[in-house]
């Protein structure tokens, strides 16, 4: 069953696809950056130049390619979603990432974030709790020569303790609460961005101090929950 996913992700990603329209989608990706970001006020040069060259058609499944550059999410099967452009540049650009730092995301679905975060020059450690997805962002991270990210399947809410600290933690899912394993294994000085279930839900900018975390509320998102350990404290609370 995995390897009949594992084979239809690779069709879905156009990774065997030999009809790619390179030319077209390299001119969408521009138009993309130009008028869904820059125009937003996303400014750092890295982000917009990781945003002009990642492949999003690549990240979506094959009927849905023609959108990929829409500024929309876009469901990637599972109950999954890839999340719009302008919110993976914002996220990326507050991390303020860096060539060679160490980032750990959770929540990999299909890649696309990871890989730009890759494209930036940054070693990213990705967590996915759904095995297919997995699976599916590895095939089409590898195809594209990113070298640098390193995938796990499992609990996210855990983190990935064997490669901390962290210079940065991105989360593409909405915990009821900061999962204090996140909180642990980011260094001093690093930052983490991650959206938090209240009455709604809130992207929250974190940054790590001797003395705790400084909060800084951005603004109002929504996202699919964060299952596994996260999900069951949630299920406590309420």
């Amino acid at each position: 069953m995995l390897l009949l996913l594992f084979s239809s992700c690779l069709l879905a990603a156009g990774v065997i696809n030999s009809a790619d329209t390179g030319a077209v989608y390299r001119q969408r990706r521009f138009d993309m950056v130009e008028d869904q970001i820059a125009l937003r006020g996303i400014s750092m040069p890295e982000v917009l130049r990781a945003m002009r060259s990642v492949p999003r058609h690549k990240f979506v499944p094959e009927h849905l390619a023609e959108l990929a550059y829409t500024d929309s999410p876009l469901p990637i099967g599972m109950g999954q979603t890839i999340s719009q452009p302008y919110m993976v540049a914002l996220m990326t650009e507050l991390l303020s990432p860096e060539k060679g730092q160490r980032v750990l995301e959770i929540g990999t679905g299909s890649g696309y974030q990871a890989a730009v975060l890759a494209e930036i020059g940054c070693e990213v450690y990705t967590i996915e709790i759904l095995e297919p997805l997995s699976l599916f962002a590895r095939s089409v991270i590898n195809c594209l020569g990113y070298s640098t990210v390193h995938f796990k399947t499992g609990d996210g809410s855990l983190g990935w303790e064997e490669h901390a600290p962290y210079d940065a933690v991105i989360v593409t899912a909405a915990p009821r609460e900061i999962p204090e394993p996140l909180k642990i294994q980011l260094r001093e000085g690093g930052k983490m961005v991650i959206p938090v279930e209240s009455d709604g839900q809130d992207l929250l900018l974190l940054t790590k101090t001797k003395d705790g975390l400084d909060e800084e509320r951005i603004s109002p998102v929504r996202f699919v929950p964060m299952t596994g350990e996260a999900e069951k404290e949630s299920e406590n609370i309420g």
